[in-house]
C-alpha cells in the first residue's frame, strides 16, 4: 500500500521537480563545503602526503560524478518510498559531506576530519544498507561514492599522521 500512494504522491511533473531538488540540495551540499576554503589545491601539494596520494586534479572530476550519482539514487529512493527513513539517512550522510572539507582545508584539523569522515563512512554505509530493499539501482550508485569516501578516509588519516 506504501509504494502504491507513494506513487500517486510522487507522479507526473512533481518527480522532474523533484529530481531537480535533489540535485540543488546536492549542490548546496557541495557549496557549503567549498564555502570560506579556497587555495586548497595548493593547500594540498604543501601538505607531507603518501606516495599513493592523487594529484589535486583529480578530486573536482571525480566529485563531480560523486554529486550527480549521489543527487540520481536519492531521487530514486525518495520515488519509491517518499520521505522516510532512507532519505533521511541520505540527508544526514549529506550534511557529514559538507562539513568534512571546511574541517580539513579551512580548519586544518587533520584529526577532527578522519573522525567526521569516519562518521560520513558509516552514515553513507546506513544510507547504502536502507537503499537495498528499495532500490538495487539507487544502491550500486552509492557504491562508488563509499569507495572514494574510504580511500578518501584513509588518505586523511595518512595526511594526519605525516602532518602532526
Amino acid at each position: 500500500m506504501e509504494i502504491s500512494r507513494s506513487v500517486r504522491r510522487t507522479g507526473g511533473a512533481r518527480q522532474w521537480w523533484a529530481l531537480l531538488g535533489f540535485g540543488a540540495a546536492v549542490l548546496v551540499a557541495a557549496a557549503i563545503g567549498g564555502l570560506g576554503v579556497r587555495g586548497t589545491a595548493a593547500e594540498y601539494a604543501n601538505l607531507d602526503q603518501p606516495s599513493w596520494a592523487p594529484p589535486s586534479g583529480l578530486f573536482g572530476p571525480v566529485w563531480t560524478v560523486l554529486y550527480a550519482m549521489i543527487a540520481l539514487a536519492g531521487w530514486l529512493v525518495w520515488r519509491r518510498v517518499g520521505f522516510g527513513p532512507a532519505v533521511w539517512a541520505w540527508t544526514a550522510q549529506l550534511l557529514l559531506n559538507a562539513v568534512w572539507t571546511p574541517l580539513f582545508f579551512g580548519a586544518g584539523r587533520y584529526g577532527l576530519a578522519f573522525a567526521e569522515i569516519v562518521l560520513l563512512w558509516l552514515a553513507i554505509g546506513v544510507t547504502v544498507a536502507l537503499f537495498w530493499p528499495v532500490s538495487g539501482a539507487a544502491t550500486a550508485l552509492m557504491l562508488p561514492y563509499w569507495a572514494w569516501v574510504t580511500f578518501a578516509a584513509a588518505l586523511n588519516l595518512a595526511i594526519w599522521q605525516l602532518n602532526s
